[in-house]
């Protein structure tokens, strides 16, 4: 899975067609799928609704048919990690922003003033069921939480934040027999390294560029 940016896109093929779970905003919950896009938007449009928005976009380029994100991090940041645990491989690609973070359990009342999203693309060897994939869904979302409390900045309340208000995660796996996906599982342990190495990394470097301490 060798991601490529083209256009206003980061684009993803997977090596074979895969049955992708997220909370995309064009093709939420399970689908078939052979690619995940993101578009780099710095303005969301607020005449028209932004799914049909997007949609459009996606259309117009051709990629009706992807899984499609939406950051305003540059796309030329984005992380990619793999690990590898007894023959199970798990590859994440992450693009990385935080300056729309939030705290788990507590919620801003007023705008960011800029955009920013952590968005995440597992791609796994193993042939799984849909129940193991939902697992493997919280396992990612586990291991983006752990990197961003271990790296990451602080609230106004100097409360360590755990997240955006807007991140996505999209897990892509072959159907199978595989019943299980958690913490004990080398399922689990590959999905939850490779995403804690690649969030990880990429919120190093915005905390980096952006001069937060850290």
């Amino acid at each position: 899975m060798e991601p490529y940016l083209w256009k206003d896109w980061l684009i993803a093929e997977l090596a074979e067609v895969s049955r992708v779970l997220s909370w995309s905003i064009n093709r939420p919950g399970f689908q078939i799928a052979t690619r995940v896009a993101w578009l780099n938007v710095q303005q969301l449009p607020d005449d028209v609704p932004v799914a049909a928005w997007f949609q459009q976009k996606l259309d117009q380029d051709g990629l009706a048919d992807a899984v499609g994100l939406i950051t305003s991090r540059a796309l030329s940041t984005f992380v990619i990690e793999t690990a590898v645990v007894e023959g199970i491989e798990a590859t994440c690609i992450a693009t990385v922003g935080l300056s729309n973070a939030e705290r788990v359990g507590e919620r801003r009342h007023t705008e960011p003033l800029h955009s920013g999203t952590i968005n995440i693309l597992v791609n796994l060897s193993a042939a799984i069921t849909q129940a193991a994939q939902i697992e493997a869904l919280s396992i990612a979302a586990q291991a983006r939480t752990a990197a961003v409390m271990d790296f990451g900045p602080a609230n106004a309340a100097g409360m360590q934040v755990t997240g955006t208000g807007t991140d996505c995660i999209a897990i892509a796996a072959q159907a199978g027999g595989g019943l299980y996906c958690g913490l004990h599982t080398p399922c689990g342990e590959a999905i939850g390294r490779a995403v804690y190495d690649a969030v990880g990394q990429g919120v190093r470097e915005w905390m980096k560029e952006t001069n937060r301490p850290g």
